[in-house]
């Protein structure tokens, strides 16, 4: 058990990461043939579909999110690979990088330096295929290293719901599923490395609504654990805010020439 102080840095994947071509599909309800949408494209008509339209006759159904989650075991090919190692490789392929997504230069650093880290995604593959789109990238020398895992949690993830989530019935929704994750995390870190030392915990997202949410989980673990810190990195549209999280009665700012209570006093 480590007596000295961790920084943690954990990251969301799509977009924050990475920008991956992982494909949604909308169903025609009535030819019944499916179209696929980019992330984006989705997050654009989402509010459209069923409505008076070019997207009245579309809607979600069962296989929607079909690419963000494993082909099971017994229905892979030989040589196929699952969706998301597949598109982690086709992201690559090219010339550019445009692939890389605001917190790559983070994440690169945290896996030079093996600081522990934590996946937290919406996606629903299973851990070790996440961790093999990883590998990946080493492979290819885009990473020094495989990161130091500290713990991996793809919340769309049924067994890891039911599991490690407390969701038996999987009827929790996603962004309570990625609260519960963080905050697990964080009681797994202080078992790991030691309650005593001041660990630093940061979360990075694009997503301004995830956000929210992760500022909400490090709101809670600042109260639960005083004299850790807890950080939330913003990277909408590119830029990089750097927040560090107090529940509102935490002392952090006062009138001038008030002498202020140290972090965990």
């Amino acid at each position: 058990m480590s007596l000295d102080a961790v920084s943690f840095y954990f990251f969301d994947f799509d977009d924050n990461i990475m920008f991956l071509e992982t494909k949604i599909l909308v169903l025609n309800t009535v030819t019944r043939k499916t179209k696929e949408l980019s992330t984006g494209d989705f997050a654009n008509v989402f509010q459209l579909l069923g409505q008076p339209g070019d997207w009245q006759d579309y809607a979600m159904f069962d296989g929607s999110y079909q690419n963000f989650r494993d082909i099971p075991a017994d229905q892979l090919k030989p040589g196929q690979k699952q969706h998301f190692v597949k598109d982690v490789e086709a992201a690559v392929s090219g010339s550019d990088d445009s692939w890389q997504a605001p917190a790559w230069p983070l994440f690169v650093h945290a896996c030079a330096n093996q600081r522990p880290v934590s996946i937290v995604t919406a996606r629903g593959h299973s851990p070790a295929t996440l961790q093999a789109g990883v590998r990946a990238l080493v492979d290819k020398g885009l990473l020094p290293q495989e990161p130091n895992y500290h713990t991996v949690f793809p919340v769309g993830n049924d067994d890891v719901r039911r599991d490690q989530l407390d969701d038996p019935d999987l009827v929790v929704t996603t962004p309570a599923l990625k609260k519960r994750a963080i905050m697990q995390t964080v009681d797994q870190a202080l078992e790991r490395y030691g309650a005593e030392p001041e660990h630093r915990f940061g979360m990075s997202d694009d997503d301004p609504k995830n956000v929210h949410l992760i500022i909400s989980a490090m709101v809670e673990c600042k109260k639960k654990y005083p004299d850790k810190r807890f950080f939330v990195i913003n990277t909408h549209l590119g830029e990089k805010v750097k927040l560090e999280v107090f529940p509102v009665d935490f002392p952090v700012t006062g009138r001038p020439g008030q002498v202020l209570a140290e972090p965990g006093a």
